[in-house]
């Protein structure tokens, strides 16, 4: 009687870890999804001027990947508004940027341009 119980009881455990390595399974293959529509790509940049060639600058340990006027990078450790603000001051004015998706406001576009907020009121 005991021997038909263990087989019951591994049975049982077989099943629940085969459910739960199921499951984990489906959740990395829906985040490599997520991953892979976006290009890998955390920021995006839309530059106001183009660069002269393509190049990768790098901002605090992230490495902008730019061609014409657009840039891309995956994520780094600082803020969205302080990135911006670096990148700038390294390739120029910034028309757009956009982080996992969320787009700076025009405040925070500015202030990444080192437009003093008086400025923004007066435009």
């Amino acid at each position: 009687m005991n021997a038909i119980l263990n087989r019951s009881a591994i049975g049982q455990a077989a099943v629940v870890a085969l459910a739960l390595l199921g499951t984990a399974g489906s959740f990395g293959i829906t985040a490599g999804q997520a991953h892979a529509a976006t290009g890998g790509r955390y920021y995006r940049v839309q530059l106001e001027a183009p660069v002269t060639a393509a190049r990768t600058q790098v901002v605090n340990d992230v490495a902008f990947n730019c061609a014409g006027s657009e840039c891309a990078a995956t994520k780094g450790t600082s803020r969205p508004e302080v990135v911006c603000a670096r990148l700038a001051k390294k390739v120029g004015p910034i028309a757009s940027f956009t982080a996992k998706g969320e787009a700076l406001d025009a405040d925070g576009l500015a202030k990444c341009n080192g437009v003093e907020r008086s400025e923004v009121a007066s435009k």
